[in-house]
């Protein structure tokens, strides 16, 4: 009984959250940054020969684990200053709307590089966050991580998920997760915010490894990416 009790502490609910996630995030992500060192360098220098500025994207924080906001790490897919123009020039203002009204995503965004529409595609520019997971800012699976102003622009659109934001930011957000594997751009922020809730509630070694066998596919085939 007490062997029972200890196998579901360390693979299911609080237990298997503080301890044995923490330790699969620090061995996988050391794995998969080693798996991934020839995709990493062929991007690197995809992305410097093909545009002007940085490799790694130049973005504003990202509200984490209890809200706090941490720097994420993201191969560059767009152009230099991406993020301050949608939100700040004039050229982009229209844009800027649809992107609003659209749950914060865009199908066809003219900031984007052509080799970001690659790399975005296979989420290769997500990579970089195996770095993040290292740090602790977050895990391999998890919900996902918002910008503050999406995150405050969307719970006014849809005031019924601001418990379900609570129960999201509980936790660290994920390179891949629930939503990701389910039909990530293609689903409106109240239906995402609600399956990364579900994630949060049943959340345990089975369901991660469930998502992370899932990922690959979703990588390859490039479905539901913007």
């Amino acid at each position: 009984m007490v062997k029972k009790d200890f196998f579901c502490y360390l693979f299911f609910g609080y237990g298997y959250r503080r301890y044995t996630k923490r330790f699969i995030d620090i061995i996988g992500s050391i794995f998969l940054l080693i798996i991934f060192l020839p995709i990493n360098l062929v991007t690197a220098l995809a992305i410097k020969l093909s545009s002007t500025g940085p490799i790694l994207a130049d973005v504003p924080e990202r509200v984490g684990e209890h809200g706090r906001k941490f720097k994420m790490f993201k191969f560059r897919s767009m152009i230099v200053n991406a993020h301050y123009l949608l939100r700040n020039d004039p050229r982009f203002k229209k844009l800027f709307q649809e992107y609003k009204q659209s749950s914060y995503k865009l199908h066809n965004d003219p900031r984007v590089t052509q080799v970001g529409k690659f790399i975005r595609k296979h989420s290769i520019d997500e990579i970089p966050q195996l770095i993040n997971v290292l740090k602790g800012d977050m895990s391999l699976v998890g919900p996902r991580a918002y910008y503050p102003d999406e995150l405050e622009n969307q719970q006014n659109k849809f005031p019924q998920t601001k418990k379900l934001v609570t129960k999201v930011l509980a936790v660290k957000p994920g390179i891949t997760g629930l939503w990701q594997v389910t039909g990530r751009s293609e689903i409106n922020f109240d239906k995402r915010i609600a399956i990364d809730a579900t994630y949060v509630d049943d959340v345990s070694l089975i369901l991660d490894l469930k998502i992370i066998f899932k990922t690959p596919l979703v990588m390859l085939t490039g479905n539901g990416a913007v």
